[in-house]
């Protein structure tokens, strides 16, 4: 059954003590490691429960998005894999700011989709990586995504808010790969984008074709935004490589 998530309504309380403690350590940070730079802040909804989704491209990319997200809108709530719940302090600090855990590959994997439903009904932010985790692509291109965005989105009826980041990759290259460059002081990109037309599919039943047509479209709109960032187009597919 489809719920319409209350996009019109404030969100419990506000992002809590443990989020804005770690605002004030992370930000200072950035700042320290990286200049900034911010566009269509003005697409964020100030209030009422939506979807970001975002590029993945460096594990700096959380701190990127959140410093970017926290301060000109809701905190977010990222889906992100349980292991990282057992961590000592970082598991702490997940649980206390409202995190979702998934358990992948697991019969589990289901209880995320829930959480995340119930979070955009009390107004929240959730905010997920479409390919569900560090592109593959050697270019750091996007690539192919996984369903789970477009199966929230109209499951609720949620608003999705393409975002694209650059730059965190100079900081904290993916997988080991490259050089980081701390001198000079690489400039953090993000960047919103308007929210995903998918009104065609609402209503429609959930089967594998229309969820893959929706999370392509919603990979389109992230892809468009970074490729205004990096001033360049995605290259056309290749044989064997990790692209749309």
């Amino acid at each position: 059954m489809r719920r319409k998530a209350q996009s019109s309504t404030p969100a419990e309380g506000g992002p809590g003590l443990t989020y804005a403690l770690g605002a004030v350590i992370v930000r200072p940070l950035l700042r320290l490691v990286a200049r900034r730079e911010w566009r269509g802040a003005h697409h964020l909804p100030g209030q009422g429960g939506h979807i970001v989704v975002i590029n993945h491209i460096s594990h700096v990319d959380p701190f990127a998005y959140g410093h970017f997200q926290y301060k000109n809108g809701l905190p977010p709530r990222f889906l992100v894999k349980s292991s990282l719940f057992t961590v000592p302090v970082v598991g702490a600090f997940l649980r206390a700011t409202g995190q979702i855990p998934v358990e992948r590959n697991s019969h589990r994997a289901a209880d995320a989709l829930h959480a995340a439903v119930a979070a955009l009904e009390r107004g929240r932010c959730v905010a997920l990586y479409p390919e569900g985790t560090l592109t593959t692509d050697p270019d750091l291109w996007p690539g192919r995504p996984k369903t789970g965005a477009a199966r929230l989105a109209l499951t609720t009826g949620a608003p999705v808010i393409p975002v694209a980041q650059w730059g965190s990759h100079k900081i904290l290259p993916p997988y080991g790969n490259g050089k980081r460059r701390l001198l000079p002081r690489p400039t953090l990109v993000v960047a919103a984008g308007p929210p995903v037309d998918l009104s065609d599919f609402h209503g429609a039943e959930l089967t594998a074709a229309v969820l893959r047509q929706a999370s392509e479209r919603i990979m389109a709109a992230v892809t468009e935004l970074l490729e205004e960032i990096r001033e360049e187009k995605q290259p056309l597919s290749q044989p064997g490589e990790n692209r749309q």
